[in-house]
């Protein structure tokens, strides 16, 4: 398996989660001591806002994305018709993405200090969303936040509707609509 495959070794799999730690952990640090003081509040407010930011970027991927748009709807495929195969995107093309979709920008339009915050917020939401999904898949669920959102992200995977796109929120299921329906609750014994 390459630096290019969806479905990772474990080594791979892994490494995507100390990648994206190691970068929450180094921004953050290197934000609180080296931006200048007078960034502080807007500094914040920016990550806050990249945090927020990652919600939507979620849902736009997963619903428009992942099931709309080949070839990344024939990937996507692969990991509903094998949700415990450890296949995701490359870490590589992730953080491709997320340095030239978000970083540059947000640099060129701004303030270095500032496109970091956003960065560091937006990254943080892409490890929070990261970490849960994995959850969903491979944890056991021992609190209710966990034992909800497996139930909501198993109605994604096992109801013929188009529902449930967000997995670390629900929000944006609230407001574009794509909400289950009341019949298509699962037993919560199916998700354990």
């Amino acid at each position: 398996m390459g630096l290019f495959t969806l479905e990772q070794s474990k080594l791979a799999y892994r490494a995507d989660f100390a990648l994206y730690g190691g970068a929450v952990a180094g921004m953050t640090a290197l934000l609180m001591l080296a931006s200048p003081r007078s960034h502080g509040l807007i500094a914040v407010l920016w990550a806050v806002a990249g945090l927020v930011g990652w919600t939507a970027v979620e849902y736009v991927l997963h619903r428009f994305v992942l099931h709309g748009l080949e070839p990344f709807r024939s990937w996507h495929a692969a990991h509903h018709r094998r949700p415990g195969a450890l296949i995701c995107a490359p870490t590589v093309l992730s953080a491709t993405l997320i340095v030239l979709l978000v970083f540059v920008p947000a640099w060129l339009l701004g303030d270095l200090w500032l496109s970091c915050a956003l960065t560091l917020g937006l990254l943080a939401g892409y490890l929070a969303y990261a970490i849960t999904h994995h959850a969903t898949h491979h944890w056991r669920a021992d609190s209710a936040w966990l034992r909800h959102r497996k139930r909501w992200h198993a109605l994604h995977h096992h109801i013929d509707a188009p529902v449930c796109y967000g997995v670390t929120s629900a929000v944006w299921d609230r407001i574009f609509g794509s909400m289950p329906r009341p019949r298509d609750r699962l037993n919560p014994q199916t998700t354990n």
